[in-house]
This record gives C-alpha cells, sequence and structure tokens, in this order.
C-alpha cells in the first residue's frame, strides 16, 4: 500500500511509499482502534496508521517530539454504529513530553491532515485519553499525566472539509500525588445531559466524577476493591430496559482481577418525598456500594461481578462495540462481553451464562511460545468479529471469528516491526529481501510476498524471517555477496562478529515469497544440511538443526524442570507457504552461527563486505588509533587477513568500491581514509593507504561510492555532503559541496543510472528524519575527472519520511538499468523500515546526456 506520493518535481521523478515495517511503543494505552476500521499506534515519536485487513502500514504522522504514549480515535469503534457515514474521522495522540496533537482523516482522498497542538497544559507525559461522541459533530475527550493532573476538553469539528476544529478547555482535576492511568468517558442514563468520567490508578480506588456537557466536574464517590494499581477502566454504553436505566463500568488491576460496576438511575431526589421510606429491607441493600449524584439524579452502584481468570496483571478491559439495533425505537444493542488482555500471554472474551447470568471465561486465545511476555492490550474490531493485543516485544496479536455456526477464532497476518532503533540494513544478495538489525537485538528481514490470486504489481510485503533474536543491542550488519548460500555477520555490543547462514527452511520459504518472479531457490537447496536453528539458554548462539535429525528429538518427560529456565522449547523450522505470524518468526525462523570473529578489543560498530564474496571489513567503538583499526576477514576460512591503520577515533561506516580495489572509511576523527585493496594471493591480502584527508568540520557518519567509477561522497554532522574522487590510484581530489542541509547528514547511498553517461542519484538521510534525492553527473575528461554537476531532484514528503533520524539508505540491486523504476530502502531511530519505488521518465537521463 502507499503511504502516498512524494512528489513529482519538474525533473521528471517521482517517489511512492511501498512499504513501512515497524513496532509498537511498549506500553499500556499506545493502541487504538476506530471506527473507521484503521488501527492507530505510536511508533517512537511517530504516529503509525494500518490497516487490519491488508496487514499493511499506510503512513506515519510526523509532530511528536517525543515517544508516543497514547492514541484515541474520535470516533472510536464503540461508535461504529453511528459512524458510517461519516466522512472525516479524528485522531489524538499523547507523548511522553506533556504534547497531545488533534489529526483529521479524510475517508474519500484517503489523506491525514494535522490539525492542532493542544496548550500543552500536561507537565509530564500523558498515559491515557478517552473520549466519546456526544453528537455527530461534538466530542468529550480527558486525558491523564504522570504529574497528577486530569484535564477535560470538548472538541467541535467543522461541518464542511476543511473547516476549524473548535477547541475548549472545560475542566481541570488534580488528584494529588498518586496519578491516574486510567480513564473513561460516559453519558448517564435518564437523559440529564450529565456526563460521568471514572479515574484508576495507583491509589487503588475507582474515583468516579460527574458534571454537565459543559459545565464543571464534581468528585463523586469512589469504588474500593481492587488490592492493586488499576490499569484499565471502559463504560458500555447506557442500557434502558423497560423502566430500569443502568450503565456498567469493567475495571482491571495488577490484582489480577476485573470488576463489573452497575450504576443504576435511582429517582430524581425531589424535596417532597423520601426515597428511603420506600426502599424494602433485602439482602441487595446490604452489598449496594456508594450513590453517585449528578445534579438532580442520584444513580445507584453495585459490584455485579467478580471476573477471576487471569494468572497476571490484566493490562485492558473494553466491552464489546455496539451493534445496530435490529428493532425500531432502540438506537444500539450492547452486547454482554467483554475482552481482556493479560500480562500472562493471554487475552480472554467473557460473556454471562444465559440461565444462571454468571460472568464465564468463554474464549482464550493467546501466545504459547515462551518468548513472549505478555500483553498490553487487547482491542475490538468495530464490528466485534476480530479482536487484536499488543504485546511486550512491540508485536501485534490478531484472531478473527472465521466460524459461522460457533466461535472458532483464527490468528491472522499483521503488520510488524522492530521495537527499538534500527541501526543497519542491507538487501539481500539479488535483491530479493531486506535484513536489518536493531536495537531491540533482532535481526529480521523483509520481503515482498507475491500472492498466486493477485496480480503482479500487488505483492506486498511481509517480515518473512528472524534469523537472529540476540542478548545483545545490535550495531551493524552485512550481507556476504559472491556466490554460495545466503550469509550475514552481525556486529552487536561485543566484541565478537557473528557469521549467520541461512538454513533450508529459509530457502524454500523464500521460494514461496517469491514463486511468481523466479525459482532460483532450487540450486542453493543442493547439500544444505541445515533445517533450522534452536536458540541456546542464555541467547546468544543459536545451534543449527540438522535435517537428518529431525525425526530423531527424544521424548522428554513434559514434567522434568517444567517451568524452569532450563525448559527452552525445541524450535519446530517449516516452509512457510504464508506470511508468518508472530509465534512462528519469535521462534521458528532462527539462522545457525556458523562463526564467531574474535579480534576487536572494544564493541563492534561498523561492517562490510566487498562484492567477490571473498572479504569482510569489521570496525568497533574506539577512542585510541590502537582501538580504531579496521579489520578484515577473509570469507571461507575465516581468519583475520588485515588490521588496517588510520583513524584515531570510531570507524562510522566503510565500503568497497565497485571493483574491489580500494576501502574507503570515515570516522568519528572527521577524517576519510581510502586503502588500496589487492586480493592476487589464495590467502595473503596486500594493502595499502592510499589518501586520509581531515574532510569535514564535524563527525562524519556515511559515506558511499559511485557504482560506475572511483568517485565517493561523505556525509558530515556539520550538514554537508562532499563528492571526491580518487586520482591515478594515488590521491584524493574535492571535485564539489552540496549546498548546506537543513540537518546533519547521517546516511548517503549512490546509484549508477547511466554508466556511459556516468550519471547517478545520490540519497541523502538527515538526524530530522528527512531524505532527498540528488543528481550527481561525473564530468570526464581525457585527463581524468574535470568535475560533478549535482542538482536537487526531489524532497521527499515528510508524511513519506522518518521522524527521527535516518541511519542507513540503501538502493535494491538493479538487474536492468533502464527499467527506469528503482527501489530505496531507508531505516531509522523511528524503529521504521521504509522502501520507496522511485520512478525515472528516461526522457529525465537524455536530458542529462545531452547537457554533457
Amino acid at each position: 500500500m502507499s503511504s502516498g506520493d512524494g512528489g513529482r518535481g519538474g525533473s521528471g521523478v517521482g517517489v511512492k511509499g511501498v512499504f513501512i515495517g515497524a513496532g509498537c511503543n511498549r506500553i499500556v494505552n499506545n493502541v487504538s482502534w476506530g471506527a473507521c476500521d484503521l488501527v492507530a499506534f505510536g511508533a517512537q515519536n511517530a504516529v503509525a496508521i494500518f490497516n487490519p485487513k491488508t496487514a499493511q502500514i499506510w503512513t506515519t504522522l510526523p509532530g511528536h517530539k517525543a515517544a508516543v504514549n497514547c492514541t484515541q480515535w474520535l470516533p472510536s469503534n464503540k461508535f461504529a454504529y453511528r459512524a458510517k457515514h461519516l466522512d472525516r474521522h479524528y485522531l489524538l495522540s499523547g507523548d511522553a513530553a506533556g504534547a497531545i496533537i488533534l489529526w483529521e482523516y479524510s475517508i474519500l482522498e484517503g489523506k491525514w491532515r494535522y490539525v492542532q497542538q493542544l496548550p500543552q497544559l500536561h507537565k509530564k507525559g500523558v498515559t491515557c485519553i478517552t473520549g466519546i461522541m456526544v453528537s455527530q459533530t461534538e466530542a468529550i475527550f480527558a486525558s491523564t499525566s504522570s504529574d497528577g493532573t486530569v484535564y477535560i476538553w470538548e472538541v467541535v469539528f467543522p461541518s464542511t472539509c476543511g473547516g476549524d476544529c473548535e477547541l475548549l478547555h472545560l475542566d481541570s482535576l488534580s488528584v494529588g500525588t498518586k496519578p491516574m492511568v486510567a480513564l473513561s468517558l460516559s453519558e448517564l442514563p435518564g437523559s440529564t445531559g450529565h456526563l460521568v468520567l471514572a479515574m484508576g490508578g495507583l491509589d487503588n480506588k475507582i474515583h468516579l466524577c460527574s458534571g454537565e456537557r459543559r459545565g464543571k466536574f464534581v468528585k463523586g464517590c469512589e469504588l474500593k476493591g481492587h488490592t492493586d494499581w488499576i490499569r484499565s477502566l471502559d463504560f458500555a454504553l447506557p442500557t434502558c430496559t423497560g423502566e430500569a436505566s443502568n450503565v456498567l463500568l469493567v475495571s482491571s488491576s495488577q490484582d489480577r482481577g476485573i470488576r463489573i460496576w452497575k450504576m443504576a438511575l435511582k429517582e430524581s431526589l425531589d424535596s417532597n418525598q423520601s426515597a428511603y421510606q420506600k426502599e424494602k429491607v433485602s439482602l441487595a441493600s446490604y452489598i449496594e456500594g456508594p450513590v453517585l449524584i449528578a445534579g438532580t439524579t442520584s444513580y445507584q452502584i453495585s459490584l455485579e461481578s467478580l471476573l477471576i481468570g487471569h494468572e497476571d496483571w490484566v493490562y485492558s478491559v473494553e466491552w464489546q462495540p455496539p451493534s445496530n439495533a435490529s428493532s425500531e425505537g432502540i438506537a444500539y444493542y450492547q452486547p454482554q462481553s467483554i475482552l481482556s488482555a493479560s500480562m500472562d500471554k493471554t487475552m480472554m472474551i467473557w460473556k454471562p451464562e444465559k440461565t444462571s447470568g454468571i460472568w464465564m471465561n468463554v474464549v482464550t486465545v493467546g501466545e504459547l511460545s515462551h518468548c513472549a511476555l505478555g500483553f498490553y492490550g487487547g482491542h475490538w474490531s468495530p464490528n466485534g468479529d476480530s479482536i487484536l493485543a499488543h504485546g511486550y516485544g512491540g508485536s501485534f496479536h490478531l484472531w478473527k471469528n472465521v466460524g459461522t455456526d460457533y466461535e472458532n477464532w483464527q490468528p491472522q497476518k499483521v503488520p510488524s516491526g522492530h521495537f527499538a532503533a534500527i541501526t543497519d540494513m542491507a538487501w539481500g544478495r539479488s535483491g530479493q529481501y531486506l535484513l536489518s538489525v536493531s536495537h531491540d537485538q533482532t535481526t529480521r528481514i523483509f520481503a515482498p510476498w507475491q500472492n498466486e490470486a493477485s496480480p503482479r504489481d500487488e505483492e506486498s510485503w511481509h517480515e518473512i524471517a528472524r534469523p537472529q533474536v540476540h542478548g545483545h543491542d545490535i550495531n551493524c550488519v552485512a550481507i556476504i555477496q559472491g556466490k554460495g548460500n545466503h550469509r550475514f555477520v552481525s556486529g552487536a555490543d561485543e566484541k565478537v562478529a557473528r557469521v549467520f547462514e541461512a538454513p533450508l527452511s529459509f530457502l524454500k520459504t523464500l521460494g514461496h515469497a517469491i514463486s511468481q518472479t523466479s525459482n532460483f531457490a532450487d540450486d542453493l537447496q543442493v547439500g544444505v544440511q541445515i533445517l533450522g536453528a534452536n536458540m541456546s539458554a542464555l541467547g546468544l548462539s543459536q545451534k543449527p538443526i540438522y535435517v537428518h535429525a529431525e525425526q530423531h528429538t527424544p521424548d522428554k518427560n513434559v514434567n522434568d524442570g517444567l517451568d524452569t529456565l532450563e525448559t527452552i522449547p525445541d524450535a519446530v523450522p517449516v516452509v512457510l507457504t504464508e506470511p508468518p505470524i508472530e509465534d512462528q518468526l519469535a521462534w521458528h525462523t532462527l539462522w545457525p552461527e556458523s562463526h564467531k570473529l574474535y579480534g576487536h578489543g572494544n564493541e563492534l560498530f561498523a561492517l562490510c563486505s566487498d562484492h567477490d564474496g571473498k572479504l569482510v571489513a569489521s570496525s568497533c567503538k574506539a577512542q585510541s588509533a590502537a582501538v580504531a583499526e579496521i579489520w578484515l576477514w577473509q570469507i571461507g576460512s575465516w581468519k583475520a587477513v588485515g588490521r588496517l591503520q588510520s583513524h584515531t577515533l570510531t570507524v562510522t561506516q566503510m565500503e568497497f568500491s565497485h571493483d574491489d580495489k580500494f576501502l574507503l572509511a570515515v570516522s568519528r576523527d572527521r577524517q576519510f581514509s581510502v586503502f588500496s585493496i589487492d586480493k592476487a594471493g589464495t590467502d595473503e591480502i596486500s594493502y595499502q593507504l592510499v589518501a586520509k584527508q581531515e574532510a569535514h568540520k564535524r563527525i562524519i557518519w556515511a559515506c558511499s561510492w559511485n557504482p560506475h567509477g572511483y568517485e565517493f561522497a561523505t556525509g558530515s554532522r556539520d550538514k554537508t555532503v562532499k563528492i571526491w574522487t580518487v586520482e591515478n590510484e594515488s590521491s584524493v581530489k574535492l571535485l564539489t559541496t552540496l549546498p548546506q542541509f537543513s540537518s546533519s547528514v547521517m546516511a548517503l547511498s549512490w546509484i549508477g543510472l547511466d554508466r556511459k553517461s556516468n550519471d547517478g542519484l545520490l540519497a541523502v538521510g538527515m538526524e530530522n528524519g528527512l531524505i532527498e534525492l540528488w543528481n550527481l553527473s561525473v564530468k570526464r575528461s581525457d585527463a581524468g575527472v574535470a568535475g560533478a554537476v549535482a542538482s536537487l531532484v526531489v524532497r521527499l514528503d515528510p508524511l513519506m519520511c522518518h521522524v527521527s533520524a535516518v541511519n542507513r539508505l540503501a538502493w535494491r540491486n538493479c538487474k536492468n538499468e533502464d527499467s527506469g523504476s528503482l527501489q530505496l530502502a531507508s531505516c531509522g531511530a523511528d524503529q521504521c523500515v521504509r522502501v520507496f519505488e522511485v520512478n525515472i521518465n528516461r526522457p529525465y537521463l537524455s536530458f542529462f546526456v545531452d547537457e554533457k
């Protein structure tokens, strides 16, 4: 799904988003499923929007300067029954700095608009936002923060497209030193025009406040019963059955319990009559709770039910959204059904038993793998046929009821991605997949999956494998080029680099993913005897599972060492015929580790491989010349065959030239180095420092070679990009400096467009998350390179770009230079992997050729 057109300038280059992979911020209240059937969630500082039907993230919304903590749709899934004809939906998002932003989504145009940022009243992070629609164009919402305040707002939406929203701050509530972390709003039954706000938090009590629609809220009463922090509250829509009018409130807590509270409308308070005279003494009068007074009306509160079933903290509870009523005179039907999500790795659906009315757990779904660490929240789809959870690993889990005569909840595809900063990435050897590494301690593979039922241009991207699940933050990766099986080297916050090799299960899965376009994997599968890999107890090394040993796993006594660290289950590598779900990815798609490369004295920082598949270069964090050496490793024997000395601080990036004659390195010491590499011998590698130069005024973060020559680009924190050339294989000359950028340059990637004219595109990624494409035209003469001409081609739309630093850019390997369609991948600190399609009109290239 395209995330929007990136703009097409007069240059004839168009950019559109193809794929976004991102994980969910690991915090309660982060996810919201709207009446428009889209899911919003926070991905670092961005608000991400995904479509559950396609399992694709559509876009990310930039604007927050801190991590997004919570989101809330207006209307939410609770009001979907009366939102079917709305053209525009609205979204609130709150962040860790206390800011709340209002967004508008136009269904007809499929476009997003930043409406406004609310006046920043919260002094600390916003932890929960709740809101209700009181009319078609009016909503009341409340926000709470860890600063101990709750603010209540009214927003009036415009009746025409493009109009302004009217925002009014209604009231402020101070709750003291123990903040509220859960909120829920509801209209009170009885047509009083009053609202009730339920608040729960660190004092283990539920506080009820009531107020008129535009008036002040007054504290009503407290509901006691929970014995630990209250984590979630949700009002059902008010129900009126005959003479009785009531509203139900459900609450969940870290005491593992769920409580259902009933607020029943009592008679109006009238001075001429005493309600107590009419009361009959009964058992109910002894278990009734406090009375909430709202204006001239009172509500009797009682504990309806206590639900026990979860074995860990219950982080969220939510009533099933109402549906349109079949009978006339009733606006909606509120199902008696509650969804709960817990850190015990399960979600449960609770319903009252038909005869006794006792609430029972009727459905339990969850992740049974040992690596799942519980759910932070659960949400209903607007029509109630799907449930979504988000977990500790930044992952989504979706189940859909596919049964007709009985309930049958089956897992569905969802978007996935890293849940921490992505530090490096690389395209597979032939461009079939994209491999990324992150500070979330995982390595992930994303690939386009060709659906046999859809046309060729409707392939969708998914995460298809998680080759490495590690115990340290991973900083760098290099895919080994050349012939043979797929291999990569990764470096983490440890002194050893690790080599991984694709198992047979991945090769066959990759064959399924691209079956419509290639049958490349068949020849690679010959001779591969490793089916998959198992994780070790400490989560560092991954041991191979051999094909011939597949059927010979000894039977283990189920009770031996149950629930101990030793009982890590064996992985079951399988060939995937459709994109995998989280449970499969987390455990059954590991790659075996084949070698370890020892030598560096500090944590690994950068890696690169040559194009022939003979050498890997590595560097580590360094503060002295002795530690800042670049090590060369021979692929196959994995011996250290060179230690290149030049820099005095960390080498931040390295890259081999197109013919592997030169190795370029840039460093924190503001210098670049060019080494000549001679691989003439079988085991001996000779190398020599050709040039070393202080190129920038600040740290040099990025470098990239021209794929058609010996020109290269360097990018720095000083906001400049410089183009250089190697002359006579002995010196380096500056060709040109691009105009200063708006932010530090963090990533560069150069792709050749025309070998004869030496034209190319340079992708530039910055610390503010923005990406630009520049045309570079290198002019040659008989005496050598005469100069270079650079011109801006396109600035990508901020809605398509990252919201934090771009850490790496990489062009997809292009087999056909004349295709006019290229793909660019990017990754950044905002947890996102992105793939863009860059379409180039052929006359555009001819124009530059003629100019020269």
